[in-house]
């Protein structure tokens, strides 16, 4: 996803400096008009604004610690848009917070089409005031909304992860069970447009469903891990989730079990068409 929104900076009129741990993924970017940098340090070293997107808590912290924190100057913007836990967006705005680099969590949602429609769904948690200056670069990649203070923008991307993974859940049943009627699972689509039932997720996973695409645009392991994070994040809250639970529970067979962490989270009906055969 992460290319995708660099090339909308730059069609924004940003300068953007660029580097990724794959040197030809960032390679791609340069006859877009990005610059590559050789190191993280030096990718930010110029920066006013800085934006992380990465596969998980992990790779942000060991970004920071690895020499990028060190780089930033007093000042700067720091917005990771990678989805990671809400306790380590926290402990990220306090280490920065030290330096007085300002940080914004701000996962994003519309997966790899939205990324290169600008119409990512943007959801940040930090101060008012870093949120406000950084807006017209978020504004450049889709649409921003500061929901809170630092890691609740983590927090509402595990809420939207649960409303996802419960919704393909269910459009899958309602997809196989069509089909075992004899029914098109595309004209199903068609005939519930509009309704009640109607959701982006019925209209572009339930294709995926009905043509048998899982080419991954968002990987089921991901998937996972943010059901993982959203229910620690619960646990710690005193809450029980028990439809997170169970599509949790569903994810792990489909990753672990029947290999799927590669596939689209779409691929959900994979694993509801191997129930069918047990």
């Amino acid at each position: 996803m992460g290319a995708p929104m660099v090339r909308n900076l730059l069609r924004a009129g940003y300068p953007v400096t660029v580097w990724n741990r794959s040197s030809e993924k960032a390679l791609g970017l340069v006859p877009d008009g990005a610059r590559l940098a050789g190191t993280p340090a030096a990718a930010v070293g110029d920066a006013t604004i800085v934006i992380t997107m990465v596969s998980d808590g992990a790779a942000v912290r060991g970004l920071l610690d690895g020499g990028l924190a060190g780089a930033l100057r007093p000042g700067t913007i720091f917005i990771d848009m990678s989805s990671i836990r809400p306790s380590e967006a926290r402990a990220h705005f306090e280490l920065l917070n030290g330096l007085g680099v300002r940080a914004l969590d701000a996962p994003v949602s519309g997966g790899t089409k939205g990324a290169a429609d600008a119409t990512l769904a943007i959801m940040a948690g930090g101060e008012e005031d870093a949120f406000e200056t950084a807006r017209p670069v978020l504004s450049a990649m889709g649409r921003p909304t500061l929901v809170g203070p630092p890691g609740t923008g983590q927090l509402a991307k595990l809420a939207n992860q649960g409303i996802v993974a419960t919704t393909i859940g269910i459009v899958a049943e309602a997809m196989l069970l069509m089909r075992s009627a004899g029914a098109d699972m595309n004209r199903l689509r068609e005939a519930l447009r509009g309704g009640f039932a109607d959701s982006v997720i019925l209209q572009q996973h339930g294709k995926r469903m009905a043509d048998g695409d899982f080419a991954p645009g968002g990987r089921s392991a991901l998937q996972l891990k943010d059901l993982d994070n959203l229910l620690d994040e619960a646990a710690s809250l005193g809450l029980t989730l028990p439809l997170s639970e169970l599509q949790r529970t569903r994810y792990r067979r489909f990753v672990e079990d029947l290999d799927g962490g590669d596939l689209d989270h779409a691929g959900l009906f994979l694993e509801l068409e191997d129930r069918q055969r047990r």
